[in-house]
């Protein structure tokens, strides 16, 4: 075990002064072709890294404790104490304050006591008393050499103006690095008797590091310089020394193991070496595992959580793939949004024509059970007014800001893994709320967060209230279309209703048979009479309102449309009660039948369709419920009650449109609840006679 331990000390010693030596010979060569030649303090800088490097070097080829490395060791400490001197140059204290020289001088004077200490152990290296002797007081001069050095630099960089600090930053920073760790190095030296083999391995690599810090610092341009690695470099590196470490103690427990002997030891490496890598195999895919340590790295090396580039560049990506996925517009919003906080699924909630807030579509969470109302119109005014992002662990805590907790939906606060609603807001206008789960490394929500939902939110927001445009100026040509024919019918049908009019009379002068006058006189009055009627509705289309509002009897109605569709398919009366609402009995029957017409086609032959009749005292409600394909939300929100748009193959997309601007211009609402592969409720409510005059008379009132 020591064998090993010694062998892969000395390999790490090599490499670390191998890659001092090389990465201080790029920085003194840098510092000398691109280094501020303003400063004060370029020559010593060149000339310490170019020293450090030499030392490195010797180290590498030699050994870190041969006598040629120690002689080095001093021009390096030498240099970098000059190079302390010079610091104070820069902003002209060195001339300001005269006690900085003769410390400096002090410090070179001690540091130079060395070559007598390390002369005496060359000298008498045969006699341990005297070696022994010059080591501890060697180790003791080091360590008042750092200390005294690092006093220096306290006074420098505490007494510099704002304008010096950034033109010290990273000069101070490689100083001080150098002398903490001799003064570690030197102070554990001294009281454990003998130079720590591990400290002195990664000396090589510590000095690198802190020159190339140094080299930082020699050019003016990198005076507000501060060291932002991206997010996917740190992640990348945390991830090599994850794994780097668990070799290094995986190999460090197989040794140990050996080193106890027998074949029992061999057996127990073995297992080890099987665990370990079985652990290593179930651990380092999990998504859960590379979130955690994705988390940990941005809390502790980095300013800000987010790398907004990286945010914005995958925002445009995700939003602009178009056609080319399955994911409608809707759920690529919500991807957009979720893929931010790392969550794994969310919904998109946008309001209805009642200012109430409904299911829109969903991304990857099938599981959650939301009601047709998914939240009421008083919380989409507050978050509309508002515009703050609703935290739901606050809510379940009972913390209230702005009487949020009362309005969120119970579905909502029982759902453990609901996160965040994010209110997606257009020139102040609530366009629809995107609810996330929690991320697989559950966190608080912080002002980064806020701050940046809120902004993807607004920009989410113009991209559904420009789609919405769209679909409306569609929707308007269409209609335009649409008007244009039903015009042409309208006149062709007042003509035809003209001359069927004009033969009625002819055949009342002209015809000689009695009773096939009186039979034709009936046939054409009855045709006549029909085409009125159907002029008289295709007037009435599109304005919302019905003509002739009169006492429904809605079980009655319902059984004659029972009778009507029981030959076509198996339609039941699940419960009826009579309920007299104020409609059009006409234009609620061909509501209704349009309802009853889309349930059969979604239905399969032997799946009955079930209809209830109720009242709650001010309305009658018709469900008519089936259990066939359903409907997606996507299609509920965008399709169903839009004209020309049909989820049938050969259909016109009229039926449920029409359905709804019948039921709506009686005063009455027409909801639908669907989920794919269950079913659809529709149901359908009218105000009640009497509460329907009630309410007239209010309003005379």
């Amino acid at each position: 075990m020591t064998a090993f331990l010694d062998t892969l000390s000395s390999q790490l010693s090599f490499l670390g002064y191998l890659a001092g030596a090389v990465l201080c010979a790029v920085a003194a060569l840098w510092m000398i072709r691109s280094g501020d030649h303003a400063r004060k303090d370029r020559i010593a800088g060149i000339w310490a890294a170019g020293i450090t490097g030499g030392w490195c070097g010797l180290a590498a080829a030699i050994e870190p404790n041969a006598y040629p490395t120690q002689f080095a060791e001093i021009a390096r400490n030498l240099s970098w104490i000059y190079l302390l001197f010079r610091l104070f140059a820069n902003d002209g204290r060195d001339e300001s304050m005269r006690p900085v020289r003769p410390v400096i001088l002090v410090l070179a004077a001690v540091e130079t006591l060395q070559l007598l200490f390390l002369s005496f152990s060359i000298r008498f290296a045969d006699i341990p008393q005297i070696a022994e002797l010059a080591f501890q007081i060697g180790a003791i001069l080091r360590v008042l050499v750092a200390i005294g050095a690092m006093v220096l630099l306290h006074n420098l960089y505490a007494g510099a103006t704002s304008t010096a600090r950034q033109v010290l930053r990273w000069s101070a920073i490689a100083s001080a690095g150098i002398w903490i760790f001799d003064l570690n190095l030197y102070t554990v030296s001294y009281l454990g008797g003998s130079i720590p083999s591990v400290l002195l391995a990664i000396r090589g690599f510590a000095s690198a590091l802190l020159v190339i810090a140094l080299a930082i610092g020699a050019n003016s341009t990198t005076l507000g310089y501060q060291l932002r690695p991206s997010r996917a470099v740190t992640f990348q590196s945390l991830s090599l020394l994850v794994i780097g470490a668990y070799l290094l103690v995986m190999s460090l427990m197989s040794e140990a193991l050996v080193s106890l002997g027998g074949e029992f030891a061999r057996i127990v490496q073995v297992g080890f070496l099987a665990l370990a890598i079985l652990a290593a195999i179930l651990w380092l895919p999990s998504k859960r595992a590379r979130s955690w340590i994705r988390v940990t790295a941005v809390k502790h090396l980095f300013q800000h959580r987010y790398d907004y580039r990286a945010e914005w560049l995958r925002f445009t990506q995700t939003i602009g793939r178009g056609n080319s996925t399955d994911d409608s517009f809707e759920e690529r919003a919500i991807k957009v949004l979720a893929d931010i906080t790392e969550s794994p699924k969310g919904l998109l909630l946008a309001p209805t024509e009642e200012a109430e807030l409904e299911l829109v579509a969903r991304w990857q969470w099938s599981t959650l059970e939301v009601p047709a109302q998914a939240a009421g119109y008083q919380l989409a005014g507050l978050l509309e007014e508002r515009g703050f992002i609703v935290d739901l662990d606050e809510v379940r805590a009972g913390t209230d800001y702005h009487g949020e907790s009362a309005l969120v939906p119970e579905w909502l606060v029982e759902a453990e893994d609901a996160w965040a609603l994010v209110p997606l807001q257009h020139f102040d206008r609530l366009v629809g709320v995107v609810v996330l789960a929690k991320p697989r490394d559950a966190r608080q929500l912080d002002w980064e967060d806020f701050d940046l939902l809120k902004v993807v939110g607004q920009q989410l927001a113009s991209y559904l209230a420009e789609r919405s445009g769209q679909q409306a100026l569609m929707e308007a040509s269409r209609f335009d279309e649409f008007n244009r024919r039903i015009a042409f019918v309208m006149h062709d049908v007042k003509n035809l209703a003209s001359q069927m009019a004009l033969l009625a009379r002819n055949a009342e002068l002209h015809a000689d048979k009695p009773d096939f006058r009186a039979d034709m006189l009936v046939t054409l009055r009855n045709s006549s009479d029909k085409l009125n009627g159907l002029l008289e509705k295709l007037g009435r289309y599109g304005t919302g309102q019905a003509l002739d509002l009169k006492p429904v009897n809605l079980k009655d109605l319902t059984a004659r449309l029972i009778t009507r569709f029981s030959p076509i398919h198996d339609v039941t009366i699940a419960h009826s009660v009579d309920c007299h609402v104020l409609a059009d009995e006409e234009a609620l029957e061909q509501a209704l039948v349009h309802l009853l017409q889309n349930a059969v086609d979604a239905s399969e032959k032997d799946e009955a369709i079930f209809v209830d009749v109720s009242s709650d005292g001010l309305r009658g409600n018709i469900q008519i419920v089936d259990s066939g394909q359903g409907m997606a939300p996507t299609f509920v929100r965008n399709g169903l009650f839009k004209p020309f748009v049909s989820s049938k193959s050969g259909g016109f997309g009229i039926g449920a449109f029409e359905a709804r601007e019948l039921i709506q211009g009686m005063g009455g609402r027409l909801n639908v609840e669907s989920r794919e592969g269950i079913g659809t409720r529709f149901s359908a409510t009218l105000p009640l006679v009497e509460a329907a005059q009630m309410l007239d008379r209010n309003k005379e009132v």
